[in-house]
């Protein structure tokens, strides 16, 4: 048995208990197709990526093996092999479970196959009137097969002329040919189509897909044929890129150039509908796809289509119930940030806390007159960001404003630069990141003119400055005016801002220059307490472990008697339980409703524990390849509130997996109903105890504000 794991099949069964949890019956229905949506979401940029560098690999007759003793011909069968599996077992669920019940609640999917005589004549009415005028039939042929772009649902048709009628010669084939047409299925409308229905349907409603509608009246697009046969696919291509950064020339414009590449490149996999196999042969042979690249589904190709349903189910069962964010009482609106920031840290858990304190953080500095400067790396802000609106306000404002925005930050680079540009036109400084670098720490630093001279603010977080993915995703972030630590931050803003010389910080442990180094000091002096009669202890939690070096080193400690406990969210090539190597070790898994992102790491020394956060995971990626930051948490009261959320995890025994040391996972059940601990639902509860608490006392009579 191999001491590591495989990435790839480690990430695969990640997504599989991602797919689980739209398996479980006790999850509610609508949450269950969110999770079949996640899963096949996750496995398109699975295959963009990892499988595309593969394939990659291979093709430049690269025949080493990696470290689970895996050669490239051998995985690519292994992937192959399970991520069929697990798309049959998506289709399934979803025909014979998902839609059934939607069913029951009064929301039915019609097939084209079922339109009644109502249901044809408005769709034929549609398709004239909305649909046709988008379409673009493009014609296939050995020598000039059409483009299909990256991801897009596409209809394929069989044609047959019609006998007698005349065609133009650049139509006409020989007997052995097959006329297939292509139509891209146009995502400017809306996916779901809403159908009339009878008087009597006991409150029903009908709806079926564009994709359907579009395939019955495909006739309409091709005068002078028949259609024998209709399949709908999407292509899978490669998206592993890397922009060149040592041309000299234009970064910008050197991104956009990876984008229109990703568009056109090789074709990695296909997902298509089982209707027709002579077209599934055509389009993988003109893709250059395998059998093993294609994947059969009997229903759905793009099931994240779906999701737009909740927007018309009232039931509140078939959702989770909702959960508020609450307000984050260390700070009050009678005081502004900075009064609260030089009293005490505060700790933020999102997404249990509003996101807002870290947006009226920026907003203040930005309004604030005493402000003269920001400074904030930006790697994925989402869509109509109140922290780029913030920022250049605060430009505008007459403050120093850098920005450092991401660019390489994969699937937002073209949002990213859009940031970049507005930013810039306020009369932001914007630093595209690191030559070879990404930057991914998450960090923000103010420096405000007080009283007693200058004064810097810090935010050090564990997740992006992203306002909609802080409400399903969980992370940590710290509020400081921590001396030490924002002398760090300044040091670390100069040093990836221009040429300014590696520094020594203190307190923040940057990638990938000493990050990776302190981690593997603090394993090797829990080995020395376990060595000395102590008991060594590590826990932590991430998103994912695959570093060798860290693995390698956990291992070391294992063996030396430290305990230790790992929550890791997704890949993990660490084996545990396995006797002389790594016995001591456990790693568990959570997949719950809310994502969680946070990176949490304790190291008991003793009697004198240290706890740190971060924006890095365990990966060679993040400790060598990027540009990261791990912080402490040195105020006692967010010390004591972060152990106790991260011991908190490792009682999980709703949504909670064991990894087995043959790489399977373990499911994780009470015996007793009473017995149930769901970690997310505690840390939801102790958070609206705690606003509620804070709500129920009464305001102060007056403020004492300083100056």
């Amino acid at each position: 048995m191999s001491k590591y794991f495989n990435r790839e099949l480690s990430w695969i069964e990640f997504n599989a208990r991602v797919l689980n949890e739209g398996i479980r019956t006790d999850v509610p229905l609508l949450e269950r197709l969110s999770f079949l949506a996640i899963a096949s979401s996750n496995f398109d940029e699975f295959f963009q990526v990892r499988v595309a560098s593969i394939k990659r690999s291979l093709a430049q007759n690269e025949k080493l093996k990696d470290s689970s003793g895996l050669t490239a011909e051998e995985l690519l069968e292994k992937i192959s092999t399970r991520c069929h599996a697990l798309l049959r077992t998506t289709d399934s669920v979803l025909s014979s479970e998902i839609l059934p019940a939607l069913e029951k609640e009064g929301i039915v999917y019609v097939k084209k196959e079922e339109f009644n005589s109502a249901q044809k004549s408005f769709t034929d009415s549609l398709f004239r009137h909305e649909i046709f005028p988008l379409l673009t039939p493009l014609r296939t042929d050995s020598h000039d097969f059409p483009h299909i772009g990256n991801l897009k649902l596409t209809a394929a048709f069989l044609l047959e002329p019609i006998e007698g009628l005349h065609l133009l010669e650049s139509e006409l084939t020989t007997k052995e040919d097959d006329i297939v047409a292509l139509v891209q299925i146009p995502v400017s409308v809306n996916q779901i189509v809403w159908l009339p229905s009878e008087e009597e349907n006991d409150g029903k409603r009908f709806f079926t897909l564009i994709d359907d509608v579009i395939s019955h009246h495909a006739a309409k697009l091709f005068s002078g044929y028949t259609v024998k046969e209709s399949m709908l696919f999407k292509v899978a291509r490669d998206a592993d890129f890397a922009v060149n950064e040592d041309s000299g020339g234009n970064f910008i414009q050197a991104m956009e150039e990876v984008l229109i590449k990703r568009q056109s490149s090789f074709a990695v996999r296909m997902v298509c509908t089982s209707t027709s196999p002579a077209l599934k042969a055509f389009i993988s042979r003109n893709l250059s796809l395998s059998e093993n690249d294609v994947y059969e589904v009997d229903g759905i190709v793009n099931t994240d289509a779906l999701l737009s349903l909740k927007e018309n189910i009232t039931n509140p069962e078939l959702s989770y119930p909702k959960w508020k964010n609450f307000k984050c009482s260390e700070f009050k609106d009678s005081e502004t940030i900075w009064d609260t920031l030089r009293q005490k840290d505060v700790l933020l858990n999102v997404p249990y806390q509003s996101f807002e304190p870290v947006v009226r953080f920026v907003q203040e500095a930005a309004k604030d007159k005493n402000v003269l400067a920001i400074k904030m790396t930006l790697y994925r802000t989402g869509n109509d960001s109140p922290i780029v609106k913030a920022l250049k306000e605060a430009a505008q404002n007459g403050k120093q404003v850098t920005v450092f925005v991401e660019l390489k930050a994969r699937f937002d680079e073209k949002r990213n630069i859009a940031w970049a540009s507005q930013l810039e036109n306020a009369g932001v400084i914007v630093v595209y990141g690191v030559v070879n670098l990404k930057v991914h720490a998450k960090a923000c630093l103010v420096v405000r003119r007080e009283s007693d001279g200058m004064r810097r603010y810090v935010h050090l977080s564990t997740g992006n400055y992203n306002a909609k993915t802080a409400r399903q995703y969980q992370d940590f972030s710290i509020f400081t005016s921590n001396h030490d630590i924002a002398s760090d931050a300044t040091l670390f803003f100069n040093v990836i801002s221009g040429y300014s010389a590696l520094q020594t910080m203190r307190n923040l442990y940057m990638a990938p220059v000493t990050l990776k180094s302190r981690l593997l000091e603090l394993i090797e002096r829990e080995i020395r307490q376990a060595q000395d009669g102590n008991s060594g202890l590590i826990i932590a939690k991430m998103n994912s472990l695959c570093h060798k070096e860290i693995v390698d080193s956990l291992y070391k400690a294992s063996c030396a008697g430290v305990k230790i406990l790992l929550n890791v969210r997704g890949i993990c090539t660490l084996v545990p339980g396995v006797k002389g190597l790594s016995e001591n070790i456990k790693v568990v898994s959570i997949i719950d409703r809310y994502l969680e992102h946070s990176r949490i790491f304790y190291f008991g020394n003793g009697s004198s524990p240290e706890l740190y956060l971060a924006s890095s995971d365990w990966m060679d990626r993040n400790l060598d390849r990027r540009i990261e930051l791990m912080f402490p948490i040195t105020d006692p009261v967010v010390f004591a509130e972060v152990k106790e959320t991260l011991d908190l995890y490792f009682k999980d025994n709703t949504h909670s997996h064991i990894l087995q040391k043959d790489g399977s996972w373990k499911t994780v059940r009470p015996l007793k109903k009473e017995e149930e601990v769901r970690v997310q639902e505690v840390l939801y509860k102790k958070y609206k105890k705690r606003a509620e608490l804070a709500e129920s006392q009464p305001a102060p009579e007056f403020i004492v504000r300083r100056s």
